[in-house]
């Protein structure tokens, strides 16, 4: 798997299933293993493919980089065989996929649930929830749902984007699911959404989404490694996973900054996905297992499950 078959057919069998036995995604989904919880001294890694759902498919410089699903696919399965990886943020498609490849057993399964803000769309800041429900969430035996908040200010549609990444908190909330909240500080920068990733706007990003829904009591906050971090994790109590998005830095300087801020309080572990089945250098096993060896993997009191 580590070279890549390509043999152009060999996810066929997915395409039939999907034809004759559409059933059997539930079935992979019933069947399956669960993850044995979550523990507090225990950071968890979670390898992230929802991009393609909202048209982003570069990674780098290469426009189309995640448009092959086989080669996805294979990146995917690569890097959910390291045992050190506990789960998986994906839309729909690809977490079903997953799931009749029976490559989510035992592991931590987060579905991604707005994806209508489409990159480069005139109205991108209309993200609506396109993606998984926390009622179909539920019935896979999810752990919860991601939702990317982007505030901007300028723009009226952030308004909607809100209202509704609080009723999905409490929609989640209300089946004990986590609602891992990904919010950014967003401009229009020539025609395109640009992210500020200063301290102050991560800061200020995270004042406000933890302020969503009717409780808290389930809500994760997914952010960026920025400069000054300290002040970036004093600002929630909640428990936080690290975002990777696409570095521009090299991979020492990307490791340097994630292990940095993974020995944060309150930073429950990484959430990343193109940086590490792309990687700029190296194999997609390399890479996964560079990333695992910065996590404190200590056993510690049992928080949930």
């Amino acid at each position: 798997m580590s070279r890549f078959d390509d043999n152009p057919r060999r996810y066929e069998y997915l395409s039939r299933i999907r034809l004759e036995d559409p059933d059997a995604v539930a079935r992979a989904a019933a069947g399956r293993r669960p993850h044995p919880g979550l523990k507090l001294g225990e950071q968890n890694f979670i390898v992230a493919a929802d991009h393609p759902a909202r048209g982003a498919l570069a990674v780098g410089g290469n426009k189309m980089a995640m448009a092959d699903r086989r080669d996805l696919l294979d990146r995917m399965q690569v890097a959910l065989a390291n045992p050190a990886v506990d789960g998986v943020l994906a839309s729909p498609d690809i977490m079903d996929d997953l799931l009749l490849l029976g490559a989510l057993d035992g592991k931590l399964i987060f579905g991604s649930m707005n994806r209508g803000g489409l990159a480069g769309f005139v109205n991108e800041m209309d993200d609506r929830f396109t993606g998984h429900t926390a009622e179909a969430l539920q019935a896979l035996g999810a752990n919860g749902g991601k939702m990317l908040m982007r505030i901007c200010l300028g723009d009226p549609a952030t308004v909607a984007t809100l209202e509704s990444t609080a009723k999905a908190i409490d929609s989640l909330a209300e089946r004990r699911l986590v609602a891992m909240v990904e919010p950014f500080i967003s401009v229009w920068d020539n025609g395109r959404i640009r992210n500020d990733l200063s301290a102050d706007a991560v800061i200020k990003s995270v004042a406000i989404a933890s302020g969503l829904g009717s409780t808290s009591a389930y809500t994760w906050m997914k952010l960026p490694v920025v400069e000054d971090m300290e002040r970036v994790m004093a600002a929630t109590t909640m428990p936080t996973v690290l975002l990777g998005g696409d570095p521009s830095g090299s991979p020492e300087e990307v490791f340097a900054s994630w292990g940095a801020a993974l020995k944060l309080p309150g930073v429950q572990g990484l959430t990343v996905g193109r940086a590490l089945l792309y990687p700029k250098e190296g194999t997609v096993e390399e890479a996964v297992a560079a990333a695992a060896s910065l996590l404190n993997a200590h056993t510690g009191q049992e928080i949930a499950s």
